[in-house]
């Protein structure tokens, strides 16, 4: 089981929200409105891990293993957001989400197969790793830019985990896991061919509820994510190249054999689906 080893691994560095988050060095001329505002949008995403929680354990009922790790993943995720709410408390209460707009991002998944979530919630932790960096960049008071900071190294620690849960997955199911989390990994390393950004909060996962079956969608302003990214963060191609070589970096290590661009990865994907029988199949992406 890797649930005990990775519970001492992220214990030992587990941060106090407390002692470790500079509260007293904060000075308000620093935080803009638009910072603000932004923050209240992110407190609210994290708290999706909820219904994601809910998600997995209900997918993964058959492994006992990883639904146990999930209770340290649901832990950390929805420290996340207390944090977050934590500072607009502290600093900017009237901004703090209300108890029915943290509720609202609270709602059913469809099934899905687990192999594939996994892979997609692994891409979503490099990348969330990758914004937030770029959000304590792009923040100006002093402790939101440690906040962010430190939720991302958590972000990342969090792919970690999920790594070792993917090479148990190909030692488990070979073929069939490197198949879908190549298929995923295809999509997931393509963002510059979509119109939306590719990360979990961000994908329909409710047919029923369409359109607002993303958590984005169901945000006070649903359009906020893109506005974030594009014009206050400016996560540009630079720093989306940057989350596409960690995906494939991590698809090398998994699969044992280098992955340059997203189309030798795809190359890939095809033969893994040719041996499994399925034939030509099209582009995920």
């Amino acid at each position: 089981m890797l649930y005990p080893e990775l519970f001492k691994q992220l214990e030992s560095v587990r941060w106090d929200m407390d002692k470790d988050i500079p509260w007293d060095k904060f000075d308000a001329s620093l935080l803009s409105e638009e910072q603000a505002q932004t923050i209240k949008m992110n407190a609210i995403t994290e708290w999706s891990a909820l219904p994601a929680t809910e998600m997995f354990l209900r997918d993964n009922r058959d492994d006992s293993d990883f639904s146990a790790f999930m209770s340290i993943w649901f832990f950390e995720e929805q420290k996340h957001s207390l944090v977050l709410m934590e500072y607009l408390r502290r600093f900017r209460p009237d901004l703090v989400p209300t108890e029915q707009e943290l509720h609202e991002v609270r709602f059913e998944f469809e099934p899905a197969p687990a192999l594939e979530t996994l892979m997609l919630h692994f891409c979503g932790e490099i990348r969330l790793n990758h914004w937030y960096r770029r959000a304590s960049e792009w923040h100006t008071e002093p402790v939101i830019k440690h906040i962010y900071q430190t939720l991302s190294q958590d972000e990342a620690r969090h792919g970690g985990a999920y790594l070792r849960y993917m090479k148990r997955a190909i030692a488990n199911f070979g073929v069939e896991a490197k198949a879908a989390f190549a298929k995923v990994g295809v999509l997931m390393a393509s963002a510059r061919r979509t119109a939306q950004a590719l990360h979990p909060t961000n994908l329909h996962v409710n047919k029923a509820l369409f359109p607002r079956d993303t958590i984005q969608s169901r945000l006070p302003n649903p359009e906020w994510l893109e506005h974030w990214l594009d014009t206050q963060i400016k996560f540009d191609a630079v720093w989306e190249n940057k989350v596409v070589e960690r995906i494939l970096h991590n698809m090398s290590l998994l699969m044992d054999r280098s992955f340059k661009s997203v189309q030798e990865l795809n190359r890939y994907r095809k033969e893994l689906q040719a041996s499994l029988g399925g034939g030509a199949v099209p582009d995920p992406a």
